[in-house]
Parts: C-alpha cells; structure tokens; sequence
C-alpha cells in the first residue's frame, strides 16, 4: 500500500473566488455604499449629517407596533402562506379598493421582503437574456442593476428637467423595440419627486398599448406622499386596458415609516403573480409572520397618521428647495411629492475648492460637500442623470437647516 499523503500534499492550492457574470459589473448599491462612508466618518468623530438613504424618520405607528406584538402573543411566529397571509392579502384588497379604486383577487396579489423583492421576483420570473427594460431617468439606481441580474438590458431614457424630470410618449415610443418587455413608472419619483398625473400618464400607457409585448411596473411605493394637492394616478386605474399588462407594487415602508419590517406587495395578472411565487419560494419563502400582521395594522387601521407626515414632509421640502435656490450655482425644482430633492449642480462645475481640487463632475460635488462640510448627499451619476445631486429630507428639521447651511458655504467658498 502507498503511504498517505502529508495532508499539505493531498489539499489542492486555494484559488481565488471568482464572481458570477451576472454580478461581475454591479456593486452593493452606490447609495447605500455613500451612506457607509459617511457614517465611516460619524465613527471617527466628524459631524456628519446624512441625507442618502430614503427612510422617514418617524417611528412606526403605536397601533402597528400592538399589532406585532399581539401576534408574537399569540403565537403567530410560524412559516406563513409563501405570498402573503390570507389576512395581508384581504387587507391590500381593502387598500386598493379604497385609495385606487381597483379590485384583485388574492391570486392576483403577492407579498414579498419589501418593494424590492416583488420587483426582483417579477425581473427574475419574466426576463430572458436580452429582454429589455426602459428605464426613465433619474430612476432609483437598484432599477438597473436587478434587471442586469436578471439577465435583461436597462434602456436608459433620460428625462429632462424641463419636463419635470417625465418621460414623454414619442421619448417612449422611441425607445420601444422588439425585445422591450417592461417600463418603468415610478410615481411619485425616487430620486426626483416628480409625479404624473392621470392626464400626464394617459398618453404615455397609449403608446405601451400599441405594443403587446410591453408591460408596464408601476412603482406606487410614494403614492401617499403627494403635495400641493397634487391627485394621485396608477396606471391601472388611468388605463384599465392594461390590466393585463401591468404589475402594481407598493409597500408599508415609505408612507407607515415601516422600513425594517419588510413588507411590500404587488398586484398584477395571475400568471405573473403564479410565476413571481415561484421565484420567491427558491429565494425567501414567505415573508416575516409578524411583519405580516403588522401591515394588516397598517393598511386597515386610522389613516390619519399619513396625511400628518406628508404635511410634515411638505414642509421639510420647502425649507430645502428655497435654502438649494438661495446657494451660488444651485438650482432646484420643487418636487410633487416622495420625500427628495433632486437639485442641479451644473453652475458650481468648472470651480475649484479652498482645497484646489476642480470640480468636474456631480460626484465631485458630493464629495468636496462630504470631505469638507460633513454633507453626504447623492449624485445624480448613479441615478441616471448628471450633474444633479439627491437629497433625501427624510430627516428632522434641525438637521436639514443646518445641513443646507453648510451646503450654501460650501458653494460660497469656491472660486
């Protein structure tokens, strides 16, 4: 018999990892990766203000957190239905029927770990290699890179601020092709705040209509953030002939301030619903049983509570727009509803800082703010349209005045 091998002798060398392609080009999310940085600097002591991420700052509502722990009481602390708790399911009933309108059956609605599971399980249940997904820009930036996961390619349509940041019909019908599977309306809009109305959004889904290989993702997650009376539309409930064709997805994140819960929902045909199941129970499986319980809370309890914040929101978002128009090179559009603003920087480009270093770029810009003034802020680059920056005012109203005090010295002090 041969002697064993020395165990060094009988291990193969390590090779380094190698990822997947289909996530060689992406990268944990530009917006979460700034947040990093800067609460990097909060750790060391610098009086960092952070206005990246979107998540109010309010706490859940009293009558939601009894509701979660009632649940736990009771021993509701199991696996659930894959998509959603028959309860869940009755309760989005109720919230379409209220605010839209519109009646689904249960088999036409799904519950996944937030917006953005639904919207990554209907990518991944219906996009082939090269199908492709318009994308109006600005767009929240995780929209390109779940289709590239997906295996589809991102068709990126910019809208321009003279049009309030909205895509137009013959911009859509442009981009239209024969491998084009779904668009994207995000109203009101991560990272703009721009929204559509009923009678802005009808000529955009007539064009979708005369393509049959078209659907529509409508992103409703900001609909009960709306300002200035501003009425809100889904395109569902502008243009029923697309029913068929449309996913609706929404969530308890934004308006319930329920981020860490994990709850959002979609409503769409049931064959896509059967085949987003599909995905998620490869993935997730069901969502949390408590979370579940909790937006039951939240979609049928008193409502008052979100028309409250959104006052609130209103005005964050007026001290914010007028302290951007006030600061040398900064312009700022006044946003419709969601909870940003997306300010151009163009007019600061081309200056150079009391370090030295030129601007070139809205990066650039965010970050001689985050360097130098203790800002973090997001550039429009990674949301698809340059030179603007986004600011979340998702934040107490000290924080904001004083953080656009010293996005105004900043602007100041370059020559």
């Amino acid at each position: 018999m041969n002697a064993p091998l020395p165990l060094s002798a009988a291990v193969a060398p390590a090779t380094s990892f190698v990822p997947a392609e289909r996530i060689r080009s992406i990268g944990v999310s530009d917006i979460v990766r700034i947040s990093q940085a800067a609460n990097e600097l909060k750790r060391q002591g610098q009086p960092v203000i952070v206005l990246g991420l979107g998540e109010p700052d309010f706490e859940t509502p009293a009558h939601v957190l009894a509701a979660a722990q009632q649940a736990m009481e009771h021993g509701d602390t199991h696996y659930t239905v894959l998509d959603g708790t028959p309860a869940l399911k009755a309760a989005i009933q109720l919230k379409f029927r209220r605010d839209n309108a519109l009646e689904f059956a249960a088999n036409e609605i799904t519950v996944g770990a937030g917006a953005k599971q639904v919207i990554y399980n209907a990518l991944m249940a219906s996009l082939n290699p090269g199908d492709e997904v318009i994308l109006p820009a600005p767009y929240w930036t995780s929209y390109a890179d779940m289709v590239l996961i997906a295996g589809g390619v991102p068709v990126v349509v910019p809208c321009s601020e003279a049009n309030g940041f909205r895509i137009t019909p013959g911009q859509l019908d442009a981009a239209i092709t024969p491998r084009t599977r779904w668009v994207f309306i995000n109203s009101p809009s991560n990272p703009s705040g721009a929204a559509y109305s009923a009678e802005q959004l009808r000529p955009i889904l007539e064009v979708v209509l005369r393509h049959p290989q078209v659907w529509v993702l409508a992103d409703d997650i900001y609909e009960h953030i709306l300002y200035d009376g501003h009425a809100f539309a889904t395109p569902v409930a502008v243009l029923p002939a697309l029913r068929e064709r449309t996913l609706t997805v929404n969530g308890v994140s934004k308006s319930y301030a329920m981020t860490g819960w994990r709850i959002g929902y979609g409503a769409g045909p049931k064959a896509l619903i059967a085949a987003m199941a599909v995905v998620q129970s490869q993935a997730t499986s069901c969502p949390s049983s408590i979370s579940q319980a909790a937006a039951v809370a939240a979609l049928t309890g008193p409502q008052d509570v979100v028309a409250e914040r959104c006052r609130d929101f209103q005005a964050r978002r007026d001290v914010v727009v007028a302290a951007l128009n006030a600061s040398p090179g900064l312009r700022c559009r006044v946003p419709e509803g969601a909870f940003y603003t997306f300010a151009s920087c163009e007019g600061v480009l081309g200056r150079t800082t009391p370090g030295g270093a030129l601007l070139r770029t809205d990066a650039d810009f965010c970050d001689y703010l985050l360097r130098e003034f203790h800002v973090a802020v997001v550039p429009g680059s990674v949301l698809g349209l340059a030179p603007y920056f986004r600011i979340s005012y998702a934040a107490s109203m000290a924080d904001l005045q004083e953080a656009c005090a010293r996005i105004q010295r900043a602007c100041t002090a370059l020559f």
